[in-house]
């Protein structure tokens, strides 16, 4: 395949011509570490066969309509590469937003809540090599991306299956809960893009209409004895309910409740201090 015909199929899978292009350089660079130089002076032609049927592969995937990150296997996320598949959410920018809020002093030890592909969790592990990291999520076949993701990124994090609603504890304290847990209410399926209600895990991504805050309530009752006296919670959060959250973390007793806007200006974390 040459570098005008993957552009051409990539173009008339993807409206934006714009997209199409970034999407083009993400499988040149991410997945056969080719620069958009080298494809426009024939590196295509220069890929073995196996790298050519792998780019025949991930073309046709796009064309199918999954996302990039999936047809190539890897996503970025803050300067590092991590392995996804339809098991775990795409690392979203937003996401990184969250790793940035971080207080110091640095967190002594940290709970991430919802891993999927661990990237939080591996980030955090890496940028504070002394502190305890664990991680929880209810599906084995997430945690299974999340443990290859640390084994390769030689992180040191613990992570263990776990239901968040349920009745199950934790013996160890934290002074720091993260968490990105399913914040979309059904209604708002409407506003989404096919590829991402196609593609990406409903587990991780939806809320009942009925209760959109059901997930933050259980990490908030649950942080009240997980956490340290003093320690944090930090949320990535659905603008929509930001105001709604944060007089329910009030209401529980939680201090210095505070939200914060993401690079977009939407009210996008909340942090909170236990008493």
């Amino acid at each position: 395949m040459t570098y005008q015909e993957m552009n051409r199929r990539l173009r008339a899978a993807i409206a934006d011509e714009r997209e199409a292009q970034a999407v083009g350089r993400m499988i040149l660079e991410t997945a056969f570490g080719l620069s958009w130089a080298d494809a426009l002076c024939g590196g295509l032609k220069a890929l073995s066969a196996a790298d050519a049927e792998r780019l025949e592969t991930v073309v046709s995937r796009i064309e199918q309509g999954e996302p990039v990150q999936y047809a190539i296997g890897l996503a970025p996320f803050c300067g590092r590469l991590f392995e996804v598949m339809p098991a775990v959410l795409i690392p979203r920018p937003e996401t990184e937003g969250l790793v940035a809020l971080l207080p110091s002093p640095l967190p002594s030890s940290i709970l991430d809540i919802g891993t999927g592909s661990g990237c939080i969790a591996i980030t955090l592990a890496l940028m504070y090599p002394e502190a305890r990291v664990d991680a929880i999520d209810i599906s084995e076949e997430a945690l299974s991306v999340a443990r290859r993701n640390a084994k390769r990124l030689r992180a040191n994090v613990n992570f263990r299956q776990m239901d968040i609603l349920g009745k199950g504890g934790l013996r160890e304290t934290y002074s720091l809960i993260v968490s990105n847990p399913p914040y979309i209410a059904k209604k708002e399926r409407s506003d989404m893009e096919a590829h991402v209600l196609e593609h990406e895990p409903h587990q991780a991504l939806f809320v009942p209409d009925s209760d959109p805050l059901l997930f933050y309530r259980a990490i908030a009752e649950k942080g009240l004895s997980w956490l340290k006296p003093g320690g944090l919670l930090l949320f990535e959060i659905n603008p929509i309910y930001a105001r709604e959250l944060e007089e329910l973390l009030v209401q529980m007793g939680y201090e210095r409740v505070a939200i914060r806007q993401d690079q977009f200006g939407k009210n996008r974390y909340l942090h909170a201090h236990r008493p």
